[in-house]
């Protein structure tokens, strides 16, 4: 049985050219929204042609959707100890080709906040792991809820997904949520000699789809 999901509505809609660092570009259909009870400025990203989106055996067409959870230090500034900045640029081309949205929720540090983040950091460098630090501050190891990501789907029209994502809480959550997940696709793996530990943590703890040595964790 779904949980009850609050409604929300769409607030704007704009076109937005995109332009990435190594040149690729495309154009997006930007959506803001009313009614998310995170209360935070959550996007959703329409890419390409949703009409010819993914299609899910036997049951027609599905738009191809990442919930990509912020970091800033990732996306925007290049960070080298996680994977999120080339998952994200992954996520906006293959979403383009086939149409679909990415969600862009403002969760930094799988929810504890950026200032928590660095924190987490500093504790990473003493010798935890990404899980670890997080408890340690006295936070959960992942304190990210998607039903804002429901919630924005439910008021794009939005019921079947295709999930682009190695992160297997984020399908069940959203099914628990009533949206169905008719496939979840994985996305690269993004490893260098800087976040292979990270990578490796994700895998062992977090159960994420990575084909990554897990002894790097």
């Amino acid at each position: 049985m779904p949980l009850p999901l609050p409604a929300a509505t769409i607030r704007t809609q704009v076109t937005v050219p995109l332009r990435f660092a190594d040149g690729y570009a495309t154009t997006a259909r930007v959506f803001s929204f009313d009614g998310l009870v995170d209360g935070q400025e959550n996007l959703a990203f329409g890419l390409g042609d949703r009409a010819a989106a993914v299609t899910s055996v036997g049951r027609g067409p599905v738009p191809l959707v990442r919930p990509h959870s912020e970091c800033l230090t990732g996306d925007v500034f290049g960070s080298q100890r996680c994977d999120c900045g080339p998952q994200l640029r992954e996520a906006v081309e293959r979403i383009a080709e086939c149409g679909g949205y990415l969600l862009y929720l403002r969760q930094e540090g799988r929810g504890i906040g950026l200032y928590a983040k660095l924190d987490a950091y500093a504790l990473q460098d003493a010798g935890l792991d990404t899980y670890e630090a997080n408890l340690a501050l006295g936070h959960s190891e992942d304190e990210r809820s998607y039903l804002v990501a429901a919630q924005m789907l439910q008021a794009l029209g939005v019921s079947r997904v295709a999930l682009l994502s190695n992160n297997p809480d984020k399908a069940g959550q959203l099914r628990r949520f009533g949206v169905t997940v008719t496939a979840r696709v994985p996305t690269g793996v993004h490893l260098s000699a800087t976040n292979a530990r990270y990578l490796a943590t994700k895998a062992r703890k977090g159960a994420h789809a990575l084909d990554v040595p897990l002894s790097a964790g």
